[in-house]
């Protein structure tokens, strides 16, 4: 340990989560591994709470399969998965400036499902004040795709008619808050079960996709966000205004090779010969709009919404509970003694 690390903490070992080969939950088993190190611009938590979502889902089973290009062939090059994280800062790596010994974190880590993470110090901001360690933890991913949708692919303004497809989840429970911060008029997309939470969110109107089609109405929006990525471009032209944009979240649906990238990419070749627009948009995990989320958070603009809250040992049982479709928002995952 360098010299701007506390003292040698008891034990060099830590819970966490394994996994050595994609597939199922089945995969995800609880052992021992060794704690790591800050390397050069990072830091260590302590991780007190850590998120799961449909990322971590496509982490654990390695597709779409163009991913293990950057993941690993076999298996995940890192064993320990989990990517949201919030926690304590226990040592510093060599150039860290942002961060000192104590101060309480959130944002992107390397292997959250642990006691302790690797974390690069322009992936983290301080923790929201307002904000348990549990919602602090949910928000990295999620709360950064959602902002960045609807700021810089969406260019939303106030007054705007919003709609956000694949509303109850974790981008679009963000999603709903934020475009309703920005002014805007919201609509939101989601199954029965789910219809009083996105309303809870603040959408002035749900639409139950199992009873209407969202497509069918004489209403017409100035942005979607289709989150869902299920629909045809064409489909959604049909309510989109004639100057409207279309943001085409994460890479769902498609096939198991490239996801969802195919429909995206084609949708970006449709803009050039439209006056709408139609743009992907892919993760960009930053500090600076991390810094965003908190002060929107302490502003009271938006609440993370915790569907459950499970230990570091049921991990995989919380896996299956998302791979259920049942989860709105956001999974937690407490390590909390």
């Amino acid at each position: 340990m360098n010299a701007l690390t506390q003292p040698m903490m008891q034990s060099q070992t830590m819970q966490a989560i394994l996994q050595t080969t994609y597939g199922t939950a089945d995969m995800l088993q609880l052992g021992t591994r060794a704690r790591p190190a800050a390397g050069k611009g990072e830091v260590l938590i302590r991780v007190s709470a850590a998120g799961m979502d449909r990322g971590t889902w496509h982490l654990m089973v390695g597709q779409p399969y163009v991913m293990r290009l950057v993941l690993g062939f076999r298996g995940p090059k890192n064993p320990v998965p989990g990517l949201d994280v919030a926690g304590t800062v226990v040592e510093l790596g060599a150039g860290v400036t942002r961060f000192k010994l104590g101060d309480e974190v959130f944002g992107i880590s390397k292997g959250s499902f642990a006691d302790y993470a690797r974390a690069r110090e322009d992936k983290l901001a301080r923790k929201p004040s307002n904000f348990s360690f549990a919602q602090a933890a949910v928000t990295g991913v999620s709360g950064l795709a959602a902002l960045q949708a609807l700021r810089d692919a969406g260019r939303v303004k106030a007054g705007q008619r919003v709609l956000v497809i694949g509303a109850s989840g974790g981008v679009g429970s963000y999603a709903v808050q934020l475009a309703k911060a920005f002014g805007a008029e919201v609509t939101g997309v989601c199954g029965t079960a789910k219809l009083e939470f996105v309303r809870s969110l603040g959408a002035s109107r749900v639409i139950d996709y199992t009873k209407e089609d969202f497509a069918s109405g004489p209403e017409q929006f100035d942005l979607i966000l289709d989150i869902g990525g299920n629909s045809p471009l064409a489909r959604l032209r049909q309510v989109l205004t004639a100057t409207g944009t279309i943001v085409l979240v994460g890479g769902e649906g498609g096939d198991a090779l490239t996801g969802g990238m195919d429909r995206q990419l084609g949708a970006m070749f449709r803009s050039l010969f439209s006056k709408q627009r139609f743009v992907m948009k892919p993760p960009n995990e930053n500090a600076a709009d991390l810094e965003v989320l908190r002060e929107l958070a302490e502003a009271g603009k938006f609440s993370p919404a915790i569907d459950s809250t499970w230990t570091l040992a049921q991990v995989p049982d919380a896996m299956r509970h998302l791979v259920a479709g049942k989860v709105a928002g956001k999974i937690a995952i407490s390590h909390a003694p």
